[in-house]
């Protein structure tokens, strides 16, 4: 618990010295932000891990997980067959060689696309993002554009919740405009969510909760991480009108969220292959190098090597800080999905229950250098003449969004050692 508040403390420090403005002194720094922000963390992790009926509720929504694949895996086995999780035609001597994650997992993320197209035409996703975004206002004193654009994030993903607040991105100040870009890469989309639990499920008990809490504490987080960064120093943007859908009905939006969740599905598909490749390769590169301790050096034993002090700082006890560290190190450089694949199939020996916690929580968000070139063509393809300003701000941005995750993964390693 000790050395998790003093990464919480270090965590601070580093997003001042990596702010593009540095208040000083101390007394200048937006402290209802910071303070505000902080309580949000604290009150809506313990919400989830220390009060049981809250703890049920949001743990009661691995249902809906279930319910989904179950529902998924009947279309992807009338569409593709044994290949998509149907019953094989032959007799089966090794049940695990079957799984076919492109065929059976990630159609789950086209399924969820038009369910929340679906709501969102019902206007029942707005209603969610609007409550959302009064309690970061009124919590944090943020503008309603801010507000409202930073709620999206928790459901609607970092270029989708932007389309919530389009008017006013041209008019938003830089703060703002940089606290909207941070809190995009620190959550992830909903159309996530169900996917990521799915691949935890083994290994976290009542992930899909889990996966939740963690995008919406993540909001804060970045929030308040994006004003010690950058600070504001003009008035906030108002704004709070919810946009409606564009489908002429509920079979339009059903498809265009089909449509739209195709495209998620094969830019996932194509991602993980050049990603994969890429690892492959590099280890390939680093074996000709001479063994280092003893065993040959790869990617994932610098990683762990380089961020085994990060995960420590987060909570992790040092005896499994380096296989943690290398965890880290995969979500920031690749992306988060891979991150958790590979701490599912980790032996059980290799991390603690409570750290597989704490890095759940971490590593659950887009902070990645991949999804900085989404977001500069998005936001920039959105406000075209506010692209140089985007892409000035986007490694900044990037930097704001990992350290927000880290900083919730170690406000749930200080709640679960108490």
């Amino acid at each position: 618990m000790i050395h998790s508040a003093l990464g919480l403390v270090c965590l601070l420090v580093l997003a001042w010295l990596l702010g593009e403005k540095r208040p000083w002194p101390l007394s200048r720094l937006p402290w209802r932000m910071v303070l505000g922000g902080l309580g949000l963390q604290f009150l809506i992790a313990g919400f989830v891990l220390k009060v049981p009926a809250l703890k049920a509720l949001f743990m009661g929504l691995n249902a809906l997980v279930q319910a989904a694949e179950t529902a998924t895996r009947a279309g992807t086995a009338f569409v593709f067959g044994f290949v998509g999780g149907g019953p094989a035609p032959f007799a089966v001597s090794n049940p695990s060689a079957g799984f076919s994650l492109a065929f059976q997992a990630l159609p789950l993320v086209i399924v969820i696309a038009a369910l929340s197209a679906l709501l969102f035409h019902w206007g029942i996703l707005q209603r969610v993002v609007r409550l959302f975004s009064l309690l970061l206002e009124k919590t944090m004193g943020l503008g309603g554009a801010l507000g409202v654009g930073a709620a999206g994030c928790i459901f609607l993903g970092m270029i989708e919740s932007p389309l919530l607040i389009r008017p006013y991105l041209a008019v938003m100040t830089r703060s703002e405009l940089f606290a909207l870009m941070a809190t995009g890469l620190s959550c992830i989309a909903g159309t996530m969510l169900m996917l990521y639990a799915a691949v935890l499920a083994p290994v976290i008990p009542d992930a899909l909760g889990h996966i939740l809490a963690a995008s919406i504490i993540h909001a804060p987080a970045a929030l308040l991480v994006a004003s010690v960064m950058l600070p504001e120093d003009a008035a906030p943007t108002l704004g709070r009108e919810m946009p409606k859908s564009a489908a002429a009905n509920s079979v339009d939006a059903l498809c265009r969220g089909t449509w739209e969740g195709l495209q998620l599905f094969w830019n996932i598909v194509a991602m993980l292959i050049v990603f994969v490749a890429l690892v492959k390769l590099a280890n390939l590169g680093l074996a000709l190098m001479p063994d280092v301790a003893g065993a040959p050096l790869t990617l994932e034993r610098a990683l762990g090597a380089a961020l085994a002090p990060v995960a420590w700082l987060i909570g992790v006890p040092w005896a499994e800080a380096h296989t943690a560290g290398a965890l880290i190190g995969t979500k920031i450089i690749l992306n988060e999905f891979l991150a958790f694949m590979d701490m599912a199939a980790l032996p059980p020996e290799a991390l603690s229950a409570h750290s597989r916690l704490i890095l759940t929580y971490a590593m659950c968000s887009f902070a990645n250098f991949g999804s900085v070139g989404i977001l500069i063509a998005g936001l920039g393809t959105l406000c075209p003449e506010r692209r140089s300003e985007i892409t000035a701000m986007s490694l900044r941005a990037l930097a704001a969004g990992v350290i927000a995750s880290l900083m919730t993964g170690t406000v749930v390693g200080i709640l679960g050692s108490m």
